[in-house]
C-alpha cells in the first residue's frame, strides 16, 4: 500500500506502508541511533512527533517486552528507509510491522531517509503528516499545515502517571542481565536460565518526578541503591517534602518545556530544601526554576552519538539524546554554572548550582539506546545527597 510522509513547506516522500494504516501528524524529526528502535518507539519524550531512522535497515532484530521504555508507544508515525524482512533473535517476541499494528501507529518504508535528513537539518523540524489514505500528497501538506506546533505544547499531561507509586519494590524489575554466572554472591539465575546481577541494598530514598519517564532510568536508580517513589507532574513541592525524601529527581519527558509552569513552581518549592537531579527535560525545567529560559532547536539532537565536553576536567564523552529545546546560557543568574556543552553546537547540557546540591543534564546517562560514558551520573547522585547529610 502506497504512504506519503508530507512536510509543511510542501516537500513530500512517496514510499510503501507498513505497520497501521490511517494517518498522522506531528512533528517531523529524525534520530541517527543504529539501533533501539523499540526504545524510541516506546520513550515518552517522543510524543507527538513522527521520527525517522537514519540507519538504512529497521527491524532485523524484532521487538520483545522487556525492552519496551514505558508502556505504550509514543511516537506518532514511524519512518525507515527499509523494513528488514526477517526478525532474527533470540529474544524476539514479534516483528516491527507486526507491534506497530497492534499499537495502531502507521510507518512508511522505502523512502531516501537520508534526503530527508539533510532537508530537516537545513530547514529545520517541522510539523508533517503520515499517510496511507487516498488523498494527494498536496492535500497531505495540507494536513501537516494544519497540525499543531511542537513549540508551546503540554505533552508531560498525556504521559504522567495518574497516581503516585514505588518503582520495584520487589527487587525483579530493576536487575541487570548478564552472560556471567559467577559464583551466586553477585548473580542469580532464574528458573529459565537467564542470569542477572544482584541488586545493592537499598542507601538512599528519593521521590521521582515522573514527566515522561523512561523504564531504564528507574532500573539504573534501583542498581545504584536508591528507592523510588515515582509521582505525577504535578505533585506540589509540599507533597513531595511531606515524604521526607533523601534527594528528588527530575525525568525526561515530551514538549516544551517554557508551557511547564506548574512543574516550574514545584521545582522552585525544592531549592534549598533537598539535593536535586535532573535528566533532559528536567534539566530544562531546573533552568526555568533558576530564572532562565529555554529556547528551540533548529532540528534537535536525537541519537546515540552527541559529543559532549565537561568543562570542569576537559573530558568528552558520547551521549545519548533525544530533545529539541535547550537551556539559554545566557539567561541563567550568577549563582549557576553551565558544566558540560555540547561540541557540536555548543549548546548548554549541565548545570550546577554554585551552592545549593542541584546539578542537572541534558542527556541521558541511562542510554537505551545509546553508550554508557555517562552513567556516573547515577552514583554521582548517590554522592550528592551524602554529602548533603
Amino acid at each position: 500500500m502506497r504512504a506519503i510522509l508530507a512536510l509543511e513547506d510542501g516537500r513530500f516522500f512517496l514510499g510503501e506502508s507498513f505497520g497501521a494504516t490511517g494517518s498522522a501528524v506531528g512533528e517531523a524529526c529524525f534520530n541517527t541511533s543504529m539501533s533501539g528502535y523499540q526504545e524510541v518507539l516506546t520513550d515518552p519524550s517522543y510524543r507527538g512527533q513522527i521520527v525517522a531512522m537514519t540507519a538504512p535497515q529497521i527491524g532485523n532484530y524484532g521487538v520483545n517486552p522487556l525492552d519496551d521504555e514505558s508502556t505504550a508507544v509514543h511516537v506518532r508515525g514511524f519512518v525507515i528507509e527499509e523494513l528488514s524482512p526477517v526478525a532474527s533473535n533470540w529474544r524476539s517476541r514479534g516483528s516491527l510491522d507486526e507491534y506497530l499494528k497492534t499499537w495502531g501507529i502507521p510507518g512508511i518504508q522505502g523512502i531516501d531517509t537520508r534526503a530527508l535528513t539533510k532537508h530537516l537539518r537545513s530547514r529545520g523540524a517541522m510539523r508533517g503528516c503520515l499517510t496511507t489514505e487516498d488523498i494527494t500528497p498536496e492535500q497531505a501538506v495540507e494536513r501537516a499545515r494544519q497540525a499543531p506546533p511542537m513549540a508551546g505544547a503540554d505533552f508531560v499531561k498525556e504521559v504522567t502517571p495518574a497516581a503516585a507509586y514505588d518503582w520495584d519494590p520487589e527487587g525483579v524489575q530493576s536487575r541487570a542481565w548478564t552472560i556471567v554466572k559467577g559464583d551466586g554472591a553477585s548473580t542469580q539465575a532464574t528458573e529459565n536460565g537467564e542470569v542477572f546481577v544482584k541488586l545493592p541494598p537499598v542507601k538512599h530514598r528519593i521521590v521521582a518526578y515522573d514527566f515522561g519517564m523512561k523504564r531504564n532510568i528507574l532500573r539504573r536508580l534501583r542498581q545504584e541503591g536508591f528507592q523510588v517513589r515515582v509521582v505525577p507532574a504535578t505533585t506540589s513541592a509540599a507533597d513531595v517534602l511531606a515524604l521526607k525524601p533523601d534527594g528528588v529527581f527530575l525525568s525526561n519527558g515530551p514538549g516544551d518545556p517554557a508551557a511547564l509552569t506548574y512543574v516550574h513552581e514545584s521545582i522552585r518549592g525544592l531549592m534549598g530544601r533537598t539535593p536535586i537531579f535532573g535528566i533532559c527535560l528536567g534539566h530544562q525545567m531546573l533552568g526555568y526554576a533558576f530564572g532562565g529560559k529555554t529556547f528551540k532547536l533548529k532540528f534537535g539532537h536525537r541519537g546515540g552519538n552527541q559529543p559532549v565536553k565537561d568543562l570542569a576536567t576537559g573530558k568528552v564523552t558520547i551521549t545519548s539524546q533525544n530533545h529539541g529545546f535547550a537551556v539559554d546560557a545566557d539567561s541563567l543568574p550568577a549563582d549557576v554554572e553551565v558544566s558540560h556543552i555540547n561540541l557540536n553546537d555548543h549548546t548548554v547540557e549541565g548545570l550546577r548550582h554554585k551552592s545549593l546540591p542541584i546539578f542537572s543534564v541534558q542527556y541521558h546517562p541511562e542510554a537505551a539506546p545509546g553508550p554508557n560514558d555517562a552513567s556516573y551520573f547515577f552514583p554521582q547522585f548517590a554522592k550528592l545527597i551524602a554529602d548533603a547529610r
